[in-house]
């Protein structure tokens, strides 16, 4: 149902009390539907604007025992995949018309729904009862996602109330979209948290699937905008975190930016969120991947650091330094 502001958005978390995404205590809303495709996602649920079935076999009571899904999805015999002990091991994803009535049905939480529609009312709603966390602490409220900007128009409308409300905005985006959209968000944001992920146009594409020229341009255009920004740089090993790559991204700071950045954070990857993966029948691409020692990436990001820092960019580890405002 459409509400008095005609617009709705898809949301698959509101996460309260976040401190790593933008100044002091927040709310951070996460945004459905990315045209990215990083192999080191940790939400790959965030990457289809539709909502999801998700599938969680361990905790499946038995159709034998239960049975609600099955009677209640119109077409289980091609959708549902049933294991040979009578539990639910997967979805069609073909076939699957993700109208969720199995997992509206579903008691064990072995079929769960990724996304939900909200109103601004609805999303409002859980942000204001924080709002005395915001005050004191000098928070606010983050959009990300996913990718915000896919739907600009909802963020557009969120952002206008947050800043009636006198809340601290930010959106956290990988700006890649049509350049205008920038200019029709901006005026309510007060500051904006992006990522280069690489700097050679061919290697993004192949780690990302999508070329990074427009995202350089919308970064660019951030900074001639004169809105504060904090770039991040996912330090995912055998993928970015070469010297030469940060010292081509400190170079594109200096030069194309004028250093015009409140801070940029290098940040160490981590392999989460495969779980999530798996309930979504989905292949984890950097599953082979083997995790190197805390000791030797945080050895990595402090050296990177310092490359930075030599070009003159208040470069920091991680998220924890406060941001220059």
């Amino acid at each position: 149902m459409k509400n008095d502001f005609g617009i709705e958005g898809t949301v698959f978390n509101i996460q309260r009390y976040t401190i790593h995404d933008g100044p002091g205590i927040r709310t951070e809303v996460f945004f459905k539907g990315c045209p990215l495709r990083c192999k080191w996602c940790s939400n790959p649920e965030s990457m289809k604007t539709e909502l999801q079935v998700g599938v969680y076999t361990d905790r499946c009571i038995g159709v034998d025992k239960c049975g609600y899904c099955l009677s209640t999805c119109p077409q289980y015999q091609d959708r549902i995949i049933i294991t040979a002990d009578n539990k639910v091991a997967g979805i069609d994803r073909q076939k699957c018309t993700n109208c969720n009535k199995c997992t509206e049905s579903c008691p064990a939480n072995a079929l769960m729904t990724w996304g939900q529609k909200m109103s601004i009312p609805d999303v409002m709603k859980v942000i204001l009862a924080d709002r005395e966390f915001y005050r004191k602490s000098g928070g606010g409220v983050t959009l990300s996602g996913g990718e915000v900007l896919i739907q600009w128009e909802f963020a557009r409308e969120l952002l206008k109330e947050c800043k009636k409300n006198y809340l601290h905005t930010c959106v956290e985006s990988a700006l890649h979209c049509r350049t205008n959209i920038l200019g029709l968000i901006y005026p309510y944001v007060d500051l904006v948290l992006t990522d280069i992920k690489h700097m050679d146009p061919v290697k993004h594409m192949e780690f990302t699937g999508v070329g990074n020229e427009l995202i350089l341009k919308n970064i660019k255009k951030t900074v001639e905008l004169n809105k504060p920004l904090v770039i991040r740089i996912p330090v995912v090993p055998e993928h970015n975190n070469s010297e030469e790559n940060i010292r081509a991204t400190a170079e594109f700071i200096v030069k194309e930016l004028n250093n015009r950045v409140n801070q940029v954070q290098l940040l160490p990857y981590r392999q989460l969120g495969t779980e999530k993966y798996t309930s979504l029948g989905i292949e984890y691409p950097m599953a082979d991947f083997k995790p190197v020692e805390r000791s030797v990436w945080e050895q990595n990001i402090k050296h990177l650091v310092e490359i930075m820092k030599s070009y003159g960019i208040p470069a920091v580890p991680g998220t924890t330094n406060k941001i220059n405002m």
